[in-house]
């Protein structure tokens, strides 16, 4: 199986060095990391992620702003989205949901249940 392109857009840098580390030591995943979505659509082009891991809450543009970007994208609306919160409220879920997410996890996230989603996002999406 050739390696699954991962594009992680989080703030928190201790949380997106572990997330990077698990996901390429297991050999099935090239992980991008953007501190925000300043070179989004650049990387998007570049980079060209099967899947984005988004942090609902970053200073500035926020993980729903971010998904109104990908949106707005030819490219960005075809790739799927998690999104990743430290709150777990069912607010946030419904609009996540709203603006395309395809599965929203609260941190923190043990590593084999995010592979776990990973790859059932994968399977559905690319097959």
């Amino acid at each position: 199986m050739a390696k699954k392109n991962i594009l992680i857009v989080d703030d928190e840098d201790n949380f997106t060095k572990l997330v990077k580390l698990n996901l390429e030591a297991t050999g099935n995943f090239e992980v991008m990391v953007l501190s925000g979505p300043k070179d989004l659509l650049t990387s998007l082009r570049h980079f060209k992620p099967d899947l984005i891991l988004l942090d609902l809450l970053m200073p500035g543009t926020g993980g729903l702003e971010v998904c109104d970007i990908l949106n707005d994208d030819e490219f960005g609306r075809k790739v799927p989205v998690i999104i990743l919160s430290a709150l777990d409220k069912m607010a946030d879920k419904s609009n996540a949901y709203k603006k395309g997410a395809v599965d929203y996890l609260v941190k923190p996230i043990e590593t084999e249940e995010l592979i776990s989603r990973i790859d059932r996002v994968l399977q559905s999406r690319y097959g």
